[in-house]
């Protein structure tokens, strides 16, 4: 591969990590709220002793602060990721609406933004899933990452 390939190679895989950056606050959001209800769960539930069976009260109960400041603390983590999936949004969506091409900014919106696979993208748009792959390729080298997101590291 020479250099030319090797800097499209990076470049393209550097636009497409920011364009995941959406879908990882958006698991990341689903993720905390299971963490959430696995903790409701448990604090509604009396623990079992593994020797014999038995429900038995783990003590837990009688002292709620250390499990309310844990709710606390993972409902402030679930905020903070609602306000960066927000942020995230409407920056890619800001710069795939730049796009001159309507399908190539449809595929980019269906993939990373609604997480459609191709054979989705391909339906939803009409044109075969090879097709779409071709837009797509076509896509990335007319995308431009914003300033800020060049300067520095992306770290989802």
């Amino acid at each position: 591969m020479d250099k030319i390939e090797e800097k499209t190679v990076s470049e393209n895989d550097r636009k497409k990590e920011y364009l995941r950056s959406y879908r990882y606050h958006v698991r990341r959001i689903h993720r905390i709220n299971a963490e959430i209800a696995e903790l409701r769960e448990m604090k509604l539930h009396p623990s079992m002793k593994p020797d014999d069976g038995m429900p038995h009260c783990s003590g837990g109960r009688g002292d709620l602060s250390g499990y309310a400041a844990e709710l606390d603390e993972m409902i402030n983590e679930l905020i903070e990721e609602r306000r960066q999936r927000i942020r995230t949004y409407k920056q890619i969506v800001q710069q795939i609406k730049r796009m001159k091409s309507r399908n190539e900014s449809d595929v980019l919106f269906y993939r990373y933004i609604k997480g459609l696979d191709w054979w989705e993208i391909a339906e939803k748009m009409g044109y075969s899933q090879r097709h779409i792959t071709r837009i797509h390729g076509k896509a990335l080298a007319h995308f431009e990452l914003p300033k800020d997101v060049l300067e520095c590291p992306i770290d989802p």
